[in-house]
């Protein structure tokens, strides 16, 4: 019985420290190091880190339902750039928690910021950021952002503060 309660109570200030890590991050998707994700250097491939920005950009997207209003306007982001820090090595077995967020509109542009947390380590493991350039598909040409995209957003990242 009193197992069971430190555990409950490990896996309580586990929890805390993770939303502590991820504080400010709309959106957050949680998956599986899985071993193919490693490398011959016995860690995670840096491949894989974009891997994990893109789905928490995808569910980004799919929080200001940006898939509708491409369907609609034909507008739609198109990464112009990405880049990640690595801070801590991630290895199998092991789940991470990747925040997104959008921390600046500008003109024509967006830029996500990402963050990498193990649940394993309790820290982050990277953190990155992407430059997303509003792109009018059906006349192939970057285009200002749109006003409700932005309130789609602003609306989201509301909910993280």
């Amino acid at each position: 019985m009193r197992a069971g309660r430190e555990r409950e109570a490990l896996l309580s200030v586990k929890a805390q420290m993770e939303e502590k890590l991820l504080e400010g991050f709309p959106v957050i998707v949680e998956f599986p190091v899985t071993w193919g994700d490693m490398d011959a250097m016995r860690h995670v491939n840096n491949v894989t880190y974009f891997r994990y920005f893109e789905n928490a950009r995808i569910v980004y997207f799919d929080r200001i339902k940006m898939w509708e209003f491409m369907e609609k306007t034909g507008i739609g982001p198109i990464l112009a750039s990405t880049q990640c820090r690595f801070r801590a090595p991630l290895s199998h077995p092991d789940v991470v928690s990747i925040g997104a967020s959008v921390s600046d509109i500008g003109r024509d542009r967006l830029t996500m910021k990402y963050i990498v947390a193990s649940h394993r380590l309790s820290k982050i493991a990277a953190e990155g950021d992407g430059v997303l350039v509003t792109y009018d598909y059906r006349n192939n040409r970057k285009v200002p952002v749109p006003d409700e995209l932005k309130r789609n957003i602003l609306d989201l990242e509301a909910t993280s503060r």
